[in-house]
């Protein structure tokens, strides 16, 4: 076949198009693909025609040239699926990795917070926070009255608020630092 053949070319293309396009989708599933693969095979064969040397049949050749060029795009997807899960991985444990960072400042300015509290008012804030005691079981627990623990609890939060405000999210202030 040479390029003043296009009469042949033609043929073989009218010929083998529907056979290969057939097997190129039972090979990789793909009908858009597997028709790009076909036109390739056929492209490549127009281009280089007076290179190849085809010793069998044409029709051997391109079945041939269908089926390398179908694992090939198979292993093409393999290598990009691999490293799409690798990406992720890596996506997912740098993300662990920052909120572990996160979570390990937010508890050491809590902590430094907290031990700038006054004393009465860091352990009503603990004991309703951290122990979830109610303001009437913290008052028992003292032996003060309960309006004092709300006094105390507002205060907690307020200078919690000021200090944390600039650090910490929405929803942590919200659980932490908003009364009961």
């Amino acid at each position: 076949m040479n390029k003043d053949s296009e009469e042949t070319f033609e043929y073989v293309f009218k010929t083998h198009f529907k056979g290969l396009y057939a097997y190129a989708c039972t090979l990789i599933r793909d009908s858009i693909m597997a028709e790009e693969i076909v036109q390739n095979i056929f492209y490549r064969l127009w281009e280089k025609n007076e290179q190849l040397s085809i010793r069998e049949s044409v029709s051997g050749y391109l079945y041939r040239s269908v089926y390398h060029e179908s694992l090939n795009y198979l292993k093409h997807l393999k290598v990009r699926e691999a490293y799409h899960q690798y990406a992720m991985n890596q996506e997912q444990s740098g993300n662990n990795t920052q909120q572990n960072l996160e979570l390990k400042e937010l508890e050491e300015r809590l902590s430094v917070a907290l031990s700038e509290l006054p004393e009465k008012c860091r352990t009503i804030f603990q004991m309703c926070r951290f122990e979830e005691l109610k303001y009437k079981e913290i008052a028992e627990r003292l032996d003060l009255p309960v309006k004092t623990v709300e006094n105390q609890m507002g205060k907690a939060l307020k200078l919690l608020r000021l200090k944390l405000v600039d650090f910490l999210p929405a929803s942590f202030l919200l659980f932490f630092l908003m009364p009961s």
